[in-house]
Formats: structure tokens, C-alpha cells, sequence
């Protein structure tokens, strides 16, 4: 698999004979919304087998066979050059597929103002094949102790159909927000905690649900003690019954990270009682916030090597956003950006003309507009370099794998990815 940037003055047709393919293939692969108006700085998925790599100043043979996992003297046999040759900045390598290792794939799925819409049930049909966790969002726990369950038309189905095992994601959420005082009431009192964990056992076995997810937020300092507990006596309750049970983590870099999104998440506790976690490493661009990327790399791999600190790589789901947001800018307090899909964005620069720009710390593309009211817009979103960003830190740090925030965003060149990445693990 090849991801190609547009540079100025390429067509579908030039791209295409480089690597040897079709425009039907690169179109298909990439579900292209604009194929006969490319946005320079678009980055493309060609779907061949292995890549191409264009030697730069400071490469050696050895340095780039090690880059991608292969030995050098192969690398020189499949080239046709001698191993010891030096290689002239813009050589171009052929660098052969990979083997593919092993990692479970999660996705969170919500439905809207209670219901499933049928793209939804579509982006989930979908996407399901690539997945070992189908996750409906959410299960709301109740202050009786019992579940608000959301609509789940035919994700049974769909999760069946495509080997994946259904996720069940139990929040404190309460009209539409994380509650501290519904968390506080369950966490504190026994007899609640009994009544909440029969009504998930009965749901689960009802529902065909084989992992029970805990995602409380918004919790106090003071319920660290509490949640702890409870993640216990859950943990044995499940276990007895042949569930599983993992949990959602706000994103630390420090077990003493102060603020109410993060006090109460113990990063050690969960590594143990939980048979693995899904860490949010993203929305340090968010809605309500200044423009910048939503999971920045420097800063996701911060909060996984904290979490490596208190857990082994093989309980850590790093969380990955499938949008963007367009920002207003000058950045204005209580002002919202508007999210947007991928598939969006590149439409969006297609439209105003403008080249999209490729930040290579925070690995994340951006572009700047004006719309036709005169104001000015800033859009960071993902692409294909910004996802095999993330896949090669999760080859790195040794990661279970990757959660998705959240289905129904169209982003086509993310599925083609985890496949020639990952062996997606079935349960």
C-alpha cells in the first residue's frame, strides 16, 4: 500500500501510471469526492502491493531497510543495486509488503437523538469486518440502579455476521452530560452497585454483549478510592460469568494529574483489574477550544508512555478520532467549531482552491479558507499520513490496538490501513 501526496499540476492519470495502477483503482480505494479537481497536498491511498520509497539526504540503505523492517541486503536484490552502492537523493526503492502483526480494533458507534439512522447502520456494516469490538453507545446507567439502553436496531447482526464481539459501554452519562452526582451515588452505596451489576449481567446475556466497557467521567478526586473498588467487585462478578471487562481513560501524562476529567481514572488500578483499556488520546483540538490538531502525535505518545508506566502494551487501546473540526477564527471563548469528516475537508479545500498543508510534528493535515462571508477558517483533520502515524506508534510501544471515536464519519483510506497493518483479531 502506497499513500501518494498531489503535488501541483498531477492528475488521477499521471498518479495512477506512476504505480503502476488504474484511476478506477485509486477512485475506488479512495472513495475520491473530487476525482477530476485533486487539492494539492491531498494525500491517496494506492492500492499496490508493498511501496515506494524516494531516498533523502542522510539515507542509507541501511537506515531505510531498518525504517521498514527489512533486511538490507534484500532490499538491495530487490532493487537490483549492490548493498554497498551509496544511493543518490530521489532514487526510488521498492520496498516489499511486511508481515502483519496482530491487534484488536474497537469502534464506538452512537446513535443520535435515539435512533439509528440508516447510514449509520451502513458505517457500520461496513466498517464491522475490520473490527474485533462493535461498541453501541451507550448504555446509561439509571439511579436505581437499572440501564437506559440505547437503540441497537442491527448491530447483533451486524457483529455476528462479521465475527466482531460486541462491546458493551456503560456510562454516568445524565441528559447528555458525564454527571459527577449520578457517579458519586452508584459509586458510593453497595446496595446500587449490586442492583447495577445484576441489570448488566441480565442485559449483556440478553443482548449477546461479551465485554462490559466502563466509561465514568467527570469523576472527583475523591471517588478514586470508590471507583477502584468498584472496578473490583465488577471485575470478579463478570469474570464469574465469562465476561469481559475493560474501562475508558481520560488521557494523563502523570498519576497526579490534577482535573475533574482525570483524578479519578488510576491508570495502575485499571491496568490490573481490566482485561485491557481504551486510553482518549485525542480532542486536544476540540469544539469549544482554539484551533489545533485533535490528537496530536508528541502528545498522544506522552499519555501512552505514562500508561506504560502503570500497564503492559498489550492492555492499551489507543483512542483515535475519525474527524476534524473547521474553526472560525479569530478564536472567540464560547464559539463551537463544526466537525467534518475527511472525506469532507478535502471537498472543502477543493471548493476555496487552497493547497492542504501537512504538519510533520503533530503529524496532521490543516488548510486555511475564507468563506464567501469574508471570515477567515483554519480545518486540522486526518488523513492516510496522519493514521499511519498512529499505527507505526502502535507497532513501536507494542499497543493492544486502536478504539475509534466514532462510526458515521466517512474516512475510507483509515479501513484500507488497519488491513495491510494489522491482522485484526477475531474473539
Amino acid at each position: 500500500m502506497q499513500i501518494h501526496v498531489v503535488q501541483a499540476g498531477q492528475s488521477l492519470f499521471d498518479i495512477a501510471r506512476t504505480y503502476n495502477s488504474t484511476v478506477g483503482a485509486i477512485v475506488g480505494a479512495n472513495e475520491l469526492p473530487n476525482p477530476n479537481q485533486l487539492v494539492v497536498g491531498q494525500a491517496l491511498v494506492i492500492p499496490i502491493i508493498g511501496s515506494f520509497y524516494t531516498v533523502q539526504p542522510g539515507d542509507s540503505l541501511y537506515s531505510i531497510a531498518k525504517s521498514f523492517g527489512v533486511n538490507y541486503m534484500t532490499l538491495a536484490r530487490i532493487n537490483g543495486i549492490s548493498p554497498n552502492t551509496p544511493l543518490s537523493v530521489g532514487f526510488r526503492l521498492y520496498i516489499p509488503p511486511t508481515p502483519r502483526r496482530s491487534a484488536e480494533i474497537n469502534a464506538y458507534v452512537e446513535p443520535i437523538a435515539g435512533r439509528v439512522s440508516p447510514q449509520l447502520e451502513q458505517s457500520a456494516r461496513s466498517a464491522a469486518p475490520h473490527l474485533t469490538y462493535l461498541a453501541p453507545f451507550s448504555f446509561q446507567i439509571q439511579r436505581d440502579g437499572t440501564l437506559k439502553e440505547p437503540p441497537l436496531n442491527n448491530f447483533e447482526r451486524i457483529a455476528e455476521n462479521s465475527g466482531a464481539t460486541l462491546l458493551m459501554a456503560v456510562t454516568n452519562l445524565e441528559q447528555g452530560q458525564f454527571s459527577t452526582d449520578l457517579g458519586r451515588l452508584i459509586l458510593t452505596n453497595e446496595q446500587l452497585q449490586n442492583t447495577l451489576l445484576d441489570n448488566i449481567i441480565a442485559t449483556a446475556k440478553r443482548l449477546n454483549f461479551k465485554d462490559i466497557h466502563f466509561d465514568m467521567e467527570h469523576l472527583p478526586r475523591e471517588l478514586r478510592v470508590s471507583y477502584n473498588a468498584f472496578l473490583r467487585k465488577a471485575k470478579a462478578r463478570l469474570s464469574a460469568q465469562g465476561l469481559l471487562m475493560s474501562t475508558a481513560l481520560a488521557p494523563k501524562t502523570s498519576s497526579t494529574q490534577v482535573g475533574e476529567w482525570y483524578e479519578a481514572h488510576d491508570y495502575k488500578v485499571h491496568g490490573q483489574v481490566s482485561d485491557f483499556v481504551v486510553i482518549m488520546t485525542y480532542e486536544w483540538g476540540y469544539s469549544g477550544g482554539p484551533a489545533m490538531p485533535v490528537s496530536p502525535l508528541p502528545q498522544v505518545r506522552q499519555v501512552i508512555e505514562y500508561a506504560l508506566t502503570e500497564m503492559p502494551g498489550s492492555k492499551i487501546m489507543m483512542g483515535q478520532n475519525l474527524y476534524g473540526y473547521d474553526w472560525t477564527l479569530p478564536f472567540v471563548p464560547g464559539s463551537i467549531a463544526k466537525a467534518i469528516s475527511p472525506q469532507d475537508a478535502i471537498l472543502l479545500a477543493a471548493d476555496h482552491n487552497v493547497p492542504i498543508s501537512y504538519d510533520t510534528t503533530a503529524q496532521a493535515p490543516h488548510f486555511d479558507y475564507t468563506d464567501e462571508s469574508g471570515k477567515r477558517h483554519t480545518v486540522w483533520f486526518e488523513d492516510a499520513r496522519s493514521i499511519q502515524a498512529k499505527f507505526d506508534l502502535v507497532k513501536e510501544l507494542g499497543l493492544r490496538g486502536v478504539s475509534y471515536w466514532k462510526l458515521g464519519i466517512p474516512f475510507p483510506q483509515n479501513w484500507l490501513l488497519i488491513e495491510n497493518n494489522f491482522n485484526v483479531v477475531k474473539r
